[in-house]
């Protein structure tokens, strides 16, 4: 008789102690077995690794040529997924001391850094969010306050929206798209579907969906915690120009909250212009009832806790202005946006929640489901930045593209930021785009003599205008998986909205971008 083992008990052995050993089930070996895409993408890393390790020769150190095998070898892996992808970002681990790239102390350096810290309390204050169902209470709230009297679609659908995009202000889009998609659904679970559905409450419903599944990758693009794309730009920074001013959580939010609010508002009115009709109001309002969405938030009870706006508020002051320095200036700068992260998801684990006795606003449990994958790309990225640097092979490509030299800024920016949004479109994600492109367009700046940032920015907010597939990024995923939208829908609504950002982007980034970075300015 088998015993049942409890995995949460931390006394439980790892091997279970007196169940009886059953046999495993052999088959017979075939080469069939071996002779599969998959195998040949797993292959595929190490064969081009060697192939540039034995035949790939430049005027620099050897570092350099063996620091481009080991790119290409992780490259291939994160391309065509041949392993999961937390795998491969733990990669340089082993290859970068195997190659003679760097010791193994100082590649594992860089998997624990103070943006790293940031991302891992940040991520146990999301579980707290969802776990005491914040994010539905404030999206009952303003759409009752945005529902109107009579019922005005457009206004509705802007506080949709406009919570989705605060929302993901505050923690990862994806975690945003999964969590606020149940509640658009839910709204939409009062309308009429199948036959009886009109033509005005469908196009409603699609417009819901599509603004809650694009707000969400737009919201995240105002905060440092919003998207790990905004990590690895700032992690890139930091360790490719020690002697730079970091960038900061209020820095880049001056920056990112102007750029995002504008692609939020570009979404609104093509999201109106495409699918509310002057109908609209009229075929929803036998169907929304503001005395059933209250009743709705009323059995939710009252908000747990406060930490959430005192997280915010210690981000936004850390450190305001050169003139006004903000409390980080009373521990001598030592402290950073990670200290701050870690010190509230800390608390977390101390403060009663005031249901049960003993019992703490959050539990350990509820931790397992922390993002590993998104924690082991950023110091993959930070450890791929380091590596670029120090093995010489940043000098070689600085070299390499010496033709762009005479190029204008205003045709580079709008094509980097472009061709960033199609490599995450059709080949990987955002984050791996990010990671993939931000050292190459360092060495472009360079070589163009113009401040990295105005090339950096471009590319990593463009590996987030992803909007026209199903498979661009997870949020995509999120809000296709609805039912409520198809393909030509995403494309019809993601093409001028990509274009959009784009303009906008590439507006703000020499006007605002010069201001609050100071690009003007020498690194």
């Amino acid at each position: 008789m088998s015993v049942e083992h409890d995995s949460d008990d931390p006394k439980t052995p790892l091997l279970p102690v007196n169940d009886p050993i059953e046999p495993l089930p052999s088959t017979p070996f075939s080469l069939k077995f071996l002779i599969t895409l998959k195998n040949f993408y797993v292959l595929s890393g190490p064969l081009l690794c060697a192939i540039i390790f034995l035949f790939v020769r430049f005027d620099g150190p050897v570092t350099s040529r063996n620091m481009l095998a080991v790119l290409a070898w992780v490259f291939a892996w994160w391309l065509t997924e041949a392993v999961p992808m937390p795998i491969t970002s733990i990669a340089p681990l082993f290859l970068f001391p195997l190659f003679g790239i760097a010791s193994a102390d100082s590649v594992a350096h860089s998997y624990m850094d103070d943006v790293i810290t940031l991302v891992l309390g940040s991520f146990i204050l999301v579980l707290a969010v969802e776990r005491y169902n914040i994010h539905r209470r404030l999206a009952l709230n303003i759409t009752l306050r945005f529902c109107g009297d009579p019922i005005n679609p457009p206004l509705l659908l802007l506080g949709i929206c406009a919570t989705t995009f605060f929302v993901s202000m505050w923690m990862h889009n994806v975690a945003c798209a999964v969590m606020m998609m149940p509640v658009a659904t839910g709204i939409l679970q009062r309308l009429p579907i199948g036959p009886n559905q009109s033509k005005d409450v469908g196009n409603f419903c699609r417009a819901v969906i599509l603004g809650v599944t694009y707000a969400a990758p737009i919201g995240g693009m105002s905060t440092l915690t919003g998207t790990g794309v905004n990590l690895i730009l700032v992690a890139m920074w930091k360790s490719s120009f020690r002697d730079a001013k970091p960038i900061g959580f209020n820095t880049w939010f001056f920056f990112g909250f102007p750029l995002a609010l504008l692609i939020f508002f570009a979404l609104w009115a093509i999201l109106c212009l495409l699918y509310l009709s002057r109908g609209s109001s009229q075929a929803l309002s036998a169907y929304l009832d503001k005395t059933h969405l209250k009743r709705e938030l009323d059995m939710l009870g009252k908000e747990p806790w406060p930490l959430g706006g005192m997280l915010i508020a210690l981000w936004m002051t850390r450190s305001i202005t050169e003139d006004i320095p903000g409390w980080g200036a009373l521990f001598h700068g030592l402290v950073g946006d990670g200290t701050v992260s870690v010190m509230a998801a800390t608390l977390l684990f101390i403060i009663p929640n005031k249901k049960q006795k003993g019992e703490k606003l959050m539990d350990w449990n509820e931790c397992k489901k922390l993002p590993w994958n998104i924690i082991l790309l950023l110091g993959a990225g930070f450890a791929i930045a380091d590596g670029v640097q120090s093995s010489g092979l940043a000098d070689v490509l600085s070299k390499t593209l010496d033709f762009l030299e005479q190029a204008p800024y205003l045709a580079i920016a709008p094509a980097i930021c472009l061709v960033s949004a199609i490599i995450t479109e059709f080949i990987t994600s955002n984050d791996a785009t990010a990671t993939l492109l931000l050292p190459l367009l360092i060495q472009m700046a360079k070589t163009m003599h113009v401040h990295p940032l105005l090339l950096m920015i471009p590319g990593a907010v463009g590996s987030q205008f992803a909007f026209m597939l199903p498979t661009g990024t997870p949020s995509n995923i999120v809000g296709f998986t609805t039912g409520h939208i198809d393909i030509p829908d995403m494309i019809k609504t993601g093409l001028p909205l990509k274009i959009a950002g784009t303009a906008i982007l590439s507006f703000l980034m020499p006007t605002l971008g010069t201001f609050v970075f100071g690009t003007n300015e020498g690194v």
